[in-house]
């Protein structure tokens, strides 16, 4: 994960609400909800905006923003469908439970702040999945946008004097795949199933074997990947787990799934100096908050936005 990424991946969701060990004493009295806006066919409610209002003012923000912020937020969820980008249960929950902790607050606690300032948990834990996964997003644009062409690459190599070097991996994904309807019920099951077969990994060459006598499990070559082009989500377990070896096991739209690492090795070519000089230039770049700008604006030009 380059530095730029990482900046991104720091608690973006962080916000000055819980100096509120102080007791909140007002709730926001129950009325109907109305559509307030319709961002690509998608419904904003009143209710929706009050909450972030309430939201607002915990951040000491201004809560006539509440509107703008929650179309932001809807664009911003709708990319992030686009784009494939997901933010788990488990993920949400993990983030959830170290925010409640970073302010000295059982995550029981933090609900009750939260709904007796009218924000809710189910709001405050929706904000905290777009913005997970929005940092994410940026993370990739960044990348993108420093794509260099390779006559770059080979006059950049001619200044500096160097050829960048990268781990390249080879890798397999195993999927205990969890039907959408059952996933309640038999998510904990597959958990299991998979954290023992990650415990027999031995190497990616006997994983179909395993797989054999395993109800819908799915094992997918990913073939070889570079160390820049890791995916956010698994870049760290991998780059930590020996050849042979395999991640830990985690949640995911699919099911649950781990990353068999089957070998890695030192690679230097044209490829590799495009990677790394790009990411090098990304955090040089417009940081993240321009860049979320930049973005955002794009997304409300493309959009359609339409209020009631």
């Amino acid at each position: 994960m380059t530095p730029f990424i990482k900046k991104l991946a720091a608690p973006l969701f962080a916000v000055a609400l819980l100096s509120a060990a102080a007791p909140l004493a007002f709730t926001v009295p129950a009325q109907a909800s109305e559509v307030r806006y319709i961002v690509n066919k998608q419904a904003i409610t009143s209710y929706d905006i009050d909450r972030r209002a309430a939201f607002l003012r915990l951040q000491k923000r201004n809560p006539s923003e509440a509107g703008t912020d929650m179309v932001d937020q809807v664009l911003r969820s709708q990319e992030l469908a686009r784009i494939k980008v997901n933010v788990t249960d488990t993920q949400l929950d993990d983030s959830y439970k170290r925010f409640a902790e970073s302010n000295k607050l059982s995550p029981a606690q933090m609900d009750e702040i939260l709904n007796k300032a009218g924000v809710t948990k189910a709001h405050f834990r929706e904000y905290m999945r777009v913005q997970m996964g929005w940092g994410q997003a940026l993370g990739m644009r960044a990348r993108s946008e420093n794509r260099l062409s390779e006559q770059d690459v080979v006059q950049r190599m001619m200044k500096e004097g160097r050829k960048p070097s990268a781990t390249e991996y080879l890798l397999q994904q195993v999927i205990f795949v969890v039907p959408a309807a059952d996933r309640s019920s038999i998510l904990g099951k597959r958990k299991r199933e998979a954290e023992a077969m990650r415990a027999r990994f031995n190497g990616c060459d006997s994983t179909r074997t395993f797989a054999k006598g395993l109800i819908d499990v799915t094992v997918r070559d990913l073939g070889r990947v570079l160390e820049p082009e890791l995916p956010t989500e698994w870049a760290d377990q991998i780059k930590t787990t020996k050849a042979g070896g395999a991640t830990g096991v985690k949640e995911t739209a699919r099911g649950i799934e781990f990353i068999g690492v089957c070998s890695q090795r030192e690679v230097s070519n044209d490829r590799v100096a495009r990677m790394v000089f790009g990411a090098e230039d990304a955090d040089k770049s417009e940081g993240a908050a321009e860049l979320s700008k930049k973005y955002t604006e794009e997304l409300h030009k493309r959009g359609q936005i339409v209020k009631r």
